[in-house]
């Protein structure tokens, strides 16, 4: 990677919204029960741009603060 490239590189604790496979990296939680999480309709931490999943870092931070279990 070139020295132009690794310094645009956003810290995944820096970025607002995550993909599934950072947000698994971020959370420690698989990816199928993070998908499985935000297809719930009443879900308020994923936004949808098209059919790319995205999950709101603060958002998911604060639900996962309130839960017992998963």
């Amino acid at each position: 990677m070139n020295k132009e490239r690794q310094q645009q590189l956003v810290p995944i604790w820096k970025k607002s919204n995550l993909t599934l496979e950072e947000a698994a990296a971020y959370t420690g939680i698989g990816m199928n029960k993070l998908r499985e999480l935000s297809d719930a309709d009443s879900c308020d931490f994923v936004i949808w741009i098209g059919s790319k999943r995205l999950l709101k870092r603060r958002k998911l931070d604060e639900y996962l603060e309130k839960v017992f279990s998963i």
